[in-house]
């Protein structure tokens, strides 16, 4: 089964470069060999469940280790 994670870290900074925290969640799900659509309000990926979801739990922590406040995530069950 696949599925679809869009995520936002917070606090949420307008601008080109993303902080610290949204680039170490980037990283975390690249590192589990995953594509990171970075948008306006936040990123997304898709792939394997259980893939996606471990990088995700990898994400979350990393991006709360480097500031994070808040990490809200909307998984979808891909057709």
């Amino acid at each position: 089964m696949n599925v679809k994670a869009e995520f936002t870290v917070y606090p949420f900074r307008a601008g080109e470069d993303p902080p610290a925290y949204v680039r170490a969640a980037i990283e975390a799900l690249e590192a589990a060999g995953l594509s990171v659509e970075v948008g306006l309000l936040g990123q997304v990926v898709t792939g394997e469940a259980e893939v996606v979801l471990e990088a995700l739990r990898a994400a979350q922590s990393a991006a709360l280790e480097a500031g994070a406040t808040r990490v809200a995530v909307n998984l979808e069950r891909e057709a």
